[in-house]
């Protein structure tokens, strides 16, 4: 059963080929992190993204050589890419020129009301979205002033301001973000803002730090909002190889029971009847299913005796203890076998299941 009640609908828009909004599955998006203009190294990079699941994939574009780079990453990779624009408008116009499938801008750096049209009439001319982006440390000086400071009520005016500026021009191909590194401030502005308009909504916690303090604080503001119906893309930020953004934020929806990518694996916190090393079983697993899609529940656990009847939920599962190893399937054993083969049975018997994948709508 779901932990979402009920989803909130909002208006679809596409990005590439992926639909966002709407009630099409959340998707899940990240940032490369090398320099935009090393092609070799940016390509190699999101094909790793794309390995792991990745979804949309977006890459900063501080200059000319940036913009132009877009046009050959393009052609070499399978998902779509956000161009990720602060204060030279011109940059945007050349990212859309060169294939970019949206923009990332905050209105509010990019300059003059003639710039911003400039910025819209090419999104308009490609066909392509516009991600509105707030983050708590860019808010314009009179909305700091009338709420004394940074502020979810704030954040939220500037995000409405802009949405009306793109709207003044005749543009609605949108989607918006409204980010702050407080896990309470992020989860008070996007829902004020999902109260208050339809457009999808991309969720995340910026600079949300490290491996650890950045998983725990994306899973609490990303799925507190997932949980209560709110977005419709998201990204988990952390100072870590962007491979890892993805991987946590398919386990934040998995642990949700919104979408299934890749196998879950359940394992046993280990104790005083466990006379296994299930610490390595499970990081063999683990990295031998890194980049597998099956949405499939493996347990592995460390006791023969009680094992499978605690992970009787998973789809399949491994025990060990005392030399030897079972396999069992929905808490029933049907197989058994040499304890030095845990990871090789279990693997195998992973590689012959077929389980169908989710199709995205």
């Amino acid at each position: 059963m779901s932990f979402v009640l009920k989803r909130k609908k909002t208006r679809q828009i596409m990005v590439g080929k992926v639909n966002v909004g709407g009630m099409a599955p959340v998707a899940v998006q990240s940032m490369t992190n090398t320099f935009t203009q090393d092609i070799s190294a940016t390509v190699s990079q999101i094909k790793r993204l794309e390995e792991a699941g990745c979804e949309i994939v977006r890459v900063a574009v501080p200059d000319e050589e940036s913009a132009s780079a877009i046009s050959s990453i393009k052609k070499k990779i399978s998902i779509p890419l956000i161009a990720d624009i602060h204060f030279d408008f011109r940059l945007a116009i050349a990212s859309a020129m060169a294939g970019a499938d949206g923009l990332r801008i905050n209105p509010g750096n990019i300059g003059s009301m003639k710039k911003i049209k400039a910025v819209v009439d090419c999104a308009k001319k490609f066909h392509i979205p516009i991600r509105i982006g707030v983050n708590s440390g860019s808010l314009e000086k009179d909305i700091l002033k009338k709420y004394n400071g940074v502020s979810a009520e704030g954040m939220v005016e500037s995000a409405i301001r802009h949405i009306e500026l793109l709207r003044s021009l005749d543009f609605n191909n949108m989607k918006i973000s409204i980010k702050a590194s407080d896990v309470h401030r992020t989860i008070d502005a996007y829902r004020l803002l999902s109260s208050k308009t339809d457009l999808p909504l991309h969720v995340g916690v910026t600079e949300a730090g490290s491996l650890y303090s950045g998983i725990v604080k994306s899973s609490l503001g990303i799925g507190t909002l997932l949980a209560e119906g709110i977005g419709d893309t998201i990204r988990v930020s952390l100072t870590r190889d962007p491979v890892e953004e993805v991987r946590v934020g398919y386990e934040i929806l998995k642990a949700l029971n919104i979408r299934r990518h890749g196998p879950e694996i359940i394992s046993c916190p280990t104790c005083g009847r466990c006379n296994i090393n299930l610490f390595d079983i499970v990081e063999r697993v683990e990295k031998a299913l890194l980049t597998n899609p099956l949405p499939v529940k493996i347990a592995i656990m460390g006791c023969i005796v009680n094992g499978p009847g605690e992970a009787r939920e998973a789809d399949i599962g491994i025990a060990g203890g005392d030399g030897a190893g079972i396999l069992f399937k929905k808490g029933k054993v049907v197989k058994k076998f040499p304890q030095e083969k845990l990871v090789e049975v279990l693997l195998e018997e992973v590689e012959r299941m077929e389980i169908p994948l989710p199709e995205r709508e």
